[in-house]
Order: structure tokens, then C-alpha cells, then sequence
């Protein structure tokens, strides 16, 4: 059969057993019970190795007696037709893991594609694709970048899109897979007119509730097929568990209403490896998930908590505002240089540290949840004591005409540029200093990735005193809106135009479009290109080209450069 014929049968027998899914049929079990399973949230594969990648389905069951396991079968094949069966197994499920499937399959072939599926009783799964990493010599490796995907926000076109490309690696998710908002709750204008109203209702507290919000995502057509597509290398960020979680709590997680927030961060950690096809480094530790992904002699993937496990709780901006709305920049910036705080903590920093020194590939990777470049934005914007588009007229003006200044205007264009966001690297600046010094005395090509700031940016990254250590490329968000909502009245070209004029290490800023970035690394260079949707509340939508930038390896070229 020519390659053509199977990717042909391939789609048939996904259409086919996609729909049987969705049915209702309910077939008998073993032994003439009323036992039966649908495999409705579809399937997927993960963290990919050379040599393994670990599968993923649910078994949604109906009739099944309280207590019962339900054994699910599962199979490997070399060909989309399941001709050439390469590893098969069985996997035990029941109501304590929320019938979840999850196997790690061992003893495949480095950089091969593979097709896999599930069963029970008769009863078949979609099929999904994955592929294994490469050893050795390589030439290329191509990854989409995806982050903050929000359910009531809109359809998820920008998974249906990463969905029909025919030539990456991987995908990587960069957190804020969920969200834990109640109905009505952030970005949920549209929902009901989308009919994507969230379930359940409520804000997700309890193991029921986080359990239910990933079943009602996984319901999602487009989020099925580009996980049954590719392998997802995930990690979270902080809408898994609380807007702006840090160790001991988030900024809307109430203990006197909510209760403690170690049991909530207990319920959502569950939740999370049961629904995501993640390998835990130590079994006995699942808040634990920083690992690396080696892709030959070419790419090393260090995927980073920067959200639960060593994070300090965030600064405020409210805490520094003194009489008649001055800011206290001594008090800030005495806080800001705190050696102590930690955003990564020691233990993660360390084994990072370690990762870095023993990898001898061409590019060091970075998948993170926030911004690692510096973001310092004047006082007056953030303090939103004055618009983009007054701002960036003002320095216009004091550009063309400064004898025609104001004593406010100069008051304004005198204040000092601060972070924009301080729950990024920027609010633990002794923390990023310790990557960035690690980086540069191993003599590293960094590539920091990060989302969770719903915009583009990709941005060059220096130390505190201005040398070079490597790029970040920021990806824009699935769903979530970005600052074209919080600056409505804005033109979102001019609030990106002025932001790259007003801070210094950004190269390229888009604050308007939702979707995604693809990463192609090669012994030669590497390459972001930015692709987006012209829009995520409707399904008919165009796609919106954004800009390709690359940065060059050695130790003069960590630098964003056109393409």
C-alpha cells in the first residue's frame, strides 16, 4: 500500500471510530453484564523519549458496579491500518483514577512515527499518531508552542490549525491548559452564545470539579484531533490550580470560604495526571515535573515549574503607593534585589544547572510558563495613570518639540520604568540572574519560550549588565484574550508599535490575535514563526500570518535577528 493509501485509510478509520465514540451504542460485556464503555474524550500520546511515550484515553463507563475495574486494551502498530503490530498490553482503570488510561510504552525506535488506539469489549477508540525523538546526528526539529487555551473564550481554532500540519515533532503546551473560573466568570461574555458554557458551573475547588472542567475540554473536537495527532510535552502554569498560585496560595483562592489551599492544590494535582499523558521523573512526587527531552545532538527541552513548587508569593504594586499616589521606586527595587526570593527554588535551580552543564546539544531550550525578558515599562503605564497612545505622542512630542513640554508632561516622562508584570521572571530578578549566569559561564545557545501573557513577544535576553546570554520567543494564546481587552479603546498596532519603541530589549510585539508559535531549530539557526487566527469566536476564521525572527548559535549571535 503507497503512503498516500495509508494517510487515506488513516483519515477513514479516524472519522469512523471518532464517530462510533460519539454515539450512543453500548455494547455488552464479558460475561453477559450491562457493562459498557465509550471512549469519548478521544485519545493522546506524551512525553515523548527515543526509546518510549507514554499513551492516554478515558474509558467513560456506563452500568459499571461501584468498585469494578475495567481492563482496557491497548495497541502499538507501525502503520495506521494496525498491520504491523508492534506493542499491545492491557491497562487496569477504575472510578479512584477517574477511569483514565494511561500507559508507558517502552522498547520503540528512535524517531518513528507510530499509530495507537484502545478497546474494550468490541468497543474502539479513535486512533491517534505519535512519534518518538531522534539520536544521534539531526538536522531539524520542528515544535508548535501553545499556551493559555480558555473554554468559554472561543473555539479552539487555533488547535484545529496546529491539528493539520504534517511536519513537526511535538507540540508543547506551555500551561493554562484549564481554567478554573466559575460561569460567567473571566472571558465568558460569549460563552453562552458559543455554547461553551463551563462545567461545572462553579469555580473548580474540589477533585470532582477539576476532573469535570478537563472532561468537558476534552469533549473539544479541535483540542481531540491535535492530540491524536502529535506528541504534547506539557507543563502548567497557574489556571491549573488558581489565578497567580505560588506555594502557599493564589490571588483567588479565599481558605475562609474556600478552605485550605493545600487540599485545592492537592485535588488539582490529581486531576492534572490523570487527565494529561505526563511521565512523572519520581512516582512518589507529583508536583515534580520539571525533565528534560533530548532531540539528538540538536535540541535539549528543559520544561521548568516556574508556578508551585518554589515560588515566592508576588510582590504588588499597591504596596509601594505612597501619599498622593507616589510610587516608592527605593522600597521596590530594595524588594526586587531580595537575594532570597526564589521563583524556581533551589532544588529545581539546581537540577537545571545540571541539565545545562552534561547537555552537549546545539540549542538549550526552555519551556516556561512567564516572561524571562525584561519588561520595564514607565510607572505611568502601569500605574495606567495615562494611555499607549498618550504615552507614545508625548514622546513624540518630546522628541520634536521638548521646549513645548509641560511641567506634568515632564513630570510624566520623568518617572522610571518598572515591570510591567511582577508575577513574571521580572518580580525574582536574583532568580533570573542565576540562570542567566549559568548560562553564560557554560557558554549556552538559551532559547527561553513562554506564554501566559495572551501576546506575542519575542525579545533578546540579557544580564544585569548587558550581555548577551540568549532569545525568548513569547507565544499569544489559543483563546484568552490578550490586551486588546484590557486597553479596548487602544489600537492594538500602536500599543505593540510603542512598546517595542519603549522597551529596550523587545524586538517584536503583536497584542491583538489569538494562536501559536512554531519553533524549527537546525545546527544553523533557529526560527519562531508566529501564526495566527483572525478570529476564535466563530468557526470560520482565516489564518493571519505573523513574523518569523531567528537567532544564530555562538557566543557573539545571541541576538534576534529578521529573517
Amino acid at each position: 500500500m503507497t503512503s498516500k493509501n495509508s494517510r487515506r485509510q488513516f483519515i477513514r478509520d479516524f472519522t469512523f471510530t471518532t464517530v462510533a465514540v460519539t454515539g450512543t451504542l453500548a455494547l455488552g460485556a464479558c460475561g453477559g453484564s450491562n457493562t459498557s464503555v465509550n471512549f469519548l474524550h478521544g485519545v493522546a500520546s506524551g512525553d515523548p523519549l527515543s526509546d518510549r511515550v507514554m499513551l492516554w484515553t478515558r474509558a467513560t463507563p456506563s452500568g459499571v458496579p461501584e468498585g469494578k475495574d475495567i481492563a482496557v486494551q491497548w495497541e502499538v502498530a507501525s502503520d495506521a491500518l494496525f498491520a504491523s503490530l508492534v506493542k499491545s498490553g492491557s491497562f487496569t482503570t477504575n472510578a479512584a483514577r477517574d477511569f483514565t488510561v494511561k500507559v508507558d510504552v517502552s522498547g520503540l525506535a528512535a524517531n518513528s512515527v507510530y499509530f495507537y488506539r484502545f478497546s474494550y469489549d468490541g468497543m474502539r477508540s479513535p486512533v491517534g499518531r505519535t512519534k518518538t525523538l531522534p539520536v544521534g546526528k539531526v538536522d531539524q526539529v520542528k515544535l508548535a508552542v501553545l499556551t493559555c487555551s480558555n473554554y468559554p473564550a472561543g473555539y479552539f481554532n487555533v488547535y484545529a490549525e496546529v491539528a493539520k500540519l504534517n511536519d513537526l515533532d511535538a507540540a508543547i503546551h506551555l500551561g493554562d491548559y484549564i481554567y478554573e473560573y466559575p460561569r460567567n466568570g473571566y472571558a465568558s461574555q460569549d460563552a453562552l452564545t458559543l455554547n461553551r458554557q463551563v462545567d461545572p458551573k462553579n469555580e473548580i475547588i474540589t477533585l470532582t470539579d477539576y476532573r469535570s472542567r478537563y472532561a468537558q475540554y476534552r469533549t473539544d473536537t479541535d483540542l481531540q484531533a491535535v492530540h491524536a495527532k502529535l506528541p504534547f510535552i506539557t507543563i502548567w502554569d497557574d489556571h491549573e490550580f488558581a489565578n497567580d498560585a505560588w506555594t502557599g496560595g493564589a490571588e483567588n483562592h479565599d481558605p475562609a470560604t474556600e478552605g485550605p489551599f493545600s487540599a485545592r492544590r492537592a485535588a488539582a494535582l490529581q486531576a492534572y495526571h490523570e487527565w494529561m499523558p505526563i511521565r512523572l521523573p519520581d512516582a512518589s512526587k507529583n508536583d515534580r515535573i520539571y525533565r528534560s527531552f533530548d532531540f539528538g545532538n540538536l535540541v535539549s527541552l528543559h520544561m521548568l515549574d516556574t508556578r508551585l513548587i518554589g515560588r515566592d508569593k508576588q510582590l504588588s504594586y499597591t504596596s509601594y503607593m505612597g501619599a498622593g499616589g507616589a510610587f516608592d521606586s527605593a522600597a521596590f527595587t530594595t524588594d526586587i534585589a531580595n537575594p532570597a526570593r526564589q521563583l524556581m527554588g533551589v532544588e529545581q535551580t539546581s537540577w537545571l544547572q545540571s541539565q545545562l552543564a552534561k547537555s552537549s546539544a546545539t540549542w538549550q531550550i526552555l519551556g516556561q510558563q512567564v516572561l524571562m525578558a525584561r519588561m520595564n515599562i514607565p510607572a505611568p503605564l502601569v500605574l495606567q495613570s495615562i494611555s499607549f497612545g498618550d504615552y507614545v505622542t508625548l514622546l513624540g512630542k518630546a522628541q520634536q518639540a521638548p521646549a513645548s513640554l509641560t511641567a506634568t508632561e515632564k513630570q510624566i516622562l520623568a518617572q522610571p520604568a518598572i515591570p510591567y508584570n511582577l508575577d513574571a521572571w521580572d518580580g525574582y530578578a536574583v532568580a533570573r540572574e542565576t540562570v542567566f549566569a549559568t548560562v553564560k559561564s557554560l557558554n549556552k545557545n538559551l532559547i527561553a519560550l513562554a506564554g501566559d501573557t495572551h501576546n506575542t513577544w519575542a525579545s533578546d535576553l540579557a544580564d544585569m549588565n548587558g550581555i548577551a546570554v540568549g532569545v525568548e520567543f513569547g507565544v499569544t494564546s489559543v483563546t484568552s484574550p490578550g490586551f486588546e481587552e484590557i486597553f479596548p479603546k487602544e489600537d492594538p498596532a500602536k500599543v505593540a508599535g510603542g512598546l517595542e519603541q519603549i522597551i529596550g530589549p523587545l524586538v517584536y510585539a503583536e497584542t491583538k490575535n489569538r494562536g501559536f508559535m512554531i519553533v524549527t531549530a537546525t545546527p544553523l539557526d533557529a526560527r519562531a514563526e508566529w501564526r495566527y487566527v483572525s478570529t476564535v469566536k466563530s468557526k470560520t476564521y482565516t489564518m493571519v500570518p505573523g513574523k518569523t525572527l531567528k537567532t544564530l548559535p555562538g557566543a557573539a549571535n545571541r541576538k534576534l535577528l529578521a529573517v
